[in-house]
């Protein structure tokens, strides 16, 4: 019998995805936060300047890289404060054979990243 990844679990997935390629692209963590609905995920630094880096985990049909304008906005002007830039990285996860079904526990699975979308 299939078992499902529960929503924090695709969620913490997408964070192991986006951190690996902040680390890869030299960026410090100063908080990492992993928690559903407490954001930003990542607060980094990169060249001595703060990003903010909001995660989010999407499943089929929804888009990973379309996200809610509004809140993304509301998290830039907040980070404006801090003098960060603010980010959103969107990770679509699904089934390793079909991306239209959802990822099972210990099974492969298929992602769609696009990597880092600065919030201007």
């Amino acid at each position: 019998m299939a078992v499902f990844l529960t929503e924090q679990e695709l969620h913490n997935l997408a964070m192991n995805i986006v951190g690996e390629e902040l680390t890869a692209d030299g960026f410090e963590f100063l908080a990492v936060n992993s928690k559903l609905k407490k954001d930003p995920q990542f607060v980094a630094l990169k060249d001595k300047k703060l990003h903010f880096v909001i995660v989010r985990a999407r499943s089929f049909p929804d888009d990973a890289n379309v996200y809610d304008e509004a809140f993304m906005i509301k998290m830039r002007d907040n980070a404006i404060k801090f003098e960060a830039r603010t980010f959103y990285a969107g990770v679509g996860l699904g089934h390793g054979d079909n991306y239209q079904n959802p990822v099972e526990k210990d099974q492969p699975y298929r992602m769609i990243y696009n990597g880092l979308q600065e919030i201007l």
